[in-house]
């Protein structure tokens, strides 16, 4: 397995990144969607006027197969047999793309799928292809310039940030007893008040819009927490809390793993706590202290946060590390082995 090679660390900086977008020139390569994820129909992207990656057709059309460069295919849908992989023999120099953002937990069947695929394309940072959740940009910086089309701005803190009304809010749709989070939440309501919000909890509030953001800008903190604790499975959750300004109270990979992504004092682990007790009481004081909580906010005022759009910047990254790779085939042997590392 590669060691990342479309991952690069903001030099100076924490914060994982994706190498970011730069014009091209090289060969065109036809890229073809083999199933859209989940059996979602997206329109497919135009690479160039989004994110100047030139020279890239993105095609979903199958009979297409014999003449494409490479094959994206998502795991769900072959794994779940909703569909089949494509036809063998592949043309030559024809690579097959790996692509999974579920976490491991969630992952099935990856046994089958030994040394079929070329590339891999994951939220983890030792992917063929790296592209996270979400990912944080220095301000003033070139990368940043290359994406700001995209790029949402981090506020530093205001006297009515520090000073919001509600103290912590929890959005979920998927609960299972069985998960960490759900053993979380139910010690931690026995300490601070925690407003639920999802399917498993209130409906969304109509003056939010139905925008998780909208809704978590009202608290100092909001509950990150996955439903899976997996290498760099950091998802959405933790980055609708940054663009919301809430300081995300996080249960996923250890700190030091979300520690490549922002900057230490940006969040709070629970394993920061040895009981959750010692958790609530902290979230307590920093409500009773803003200049402590600051501390938490203050970063902000030095970056800018970029969500990849699913799933249109997934497949232009995909075409820009195959025009790097043309003549490449080797195979992924050890699949299962290194997505549960």
């Amino acid at each position: 397995m590669g060691a990342g090679a479309d991952w690069r660390a903001a030099p100076g900086k924490t914060g994982a990144q994706p190498e970011q977008f730069v014009p091209e020139e090289n060969h065109a390569v036809t890229l073809l969607i083999w199933t859209h994820p989940f059996g979602r129909y997206r329109k497919l992207p135009n690479c160039s006027a989004l994110y100047q990656i030139g020279g890239c057709t993105l095609t979903d059309d199958v009979r297409v197969y014999p003449q494409a460069d490479a094959v994206v295919i998502h795991h769900r849908d072959v794994a779940t047999g909703t569909a089949d992989l494509p036809p063998e023999p592949r043309p030559l120099e024809q690579k097959w793309i790996w692509m999974n953002y579920e976490s491991p937990s969630h992952t099935s069947g990856l046994w089958r799928f030994e040394g079929v695929y070329n590339l891999t394309m994951t939220y983890r940072t030792d992917s063929d292809i790296f592209l996270p959740y979400g990912y944080l940009l220095p301000r003033g910086s070139k990368t940043e310039g290359l994406n700001d089309r995209f790029a949402h701005p981090l506020l530093a803190p205001s006297r009515s940030h520090l000073l919001r009304p509600r103290l912590v809010a929890w959005v979920i749709s998927n609960w299972s007893e069985s998960h960490a989070r759900v053993a979380l939440y139910h010690q931690l309501r026995r300490y601070i008040r925690v407003d639920v919000f999802g399917r498993a909890g209130r409906p969304l509030p109509e003056d939010s819009g139905g925008s998780v953001v909208r809704l978590v800008s009202r608290y100092q903190f909001y509950l990150a927490l996955e439903n899976s604790q997996h290498t760099d499975y950091i998802t959405e959750k933790l980055w609708n809390a940054v663009r919301a300004g809430a300081v995300p109270v996080v249960l996923g990979p250890s700190r030091q793993n979300y520690e490549r992504f922002l900057p230490p004092e940006a969040f709070i682990h629970v394993d920061d706590f040895p009981t959750v007790r010692g958790l609530a009481r902290y979230l307590l004081m920093l409500r009773r202290n803003p200049a402590r909580l600051r501390r938490h906010l203050d970063w902000r005022g030095g970056y800018s946060l970029h969500q990849p759009a699913f799933w249109a910047e997934h497949y232009c990254t995909v075409c820009r590390a195959v025009r790097r790779t043309r003549g490449r085939a080797d195979s992924v042997q050890d699949l299962t082995r290194w997505f549960h590392s």
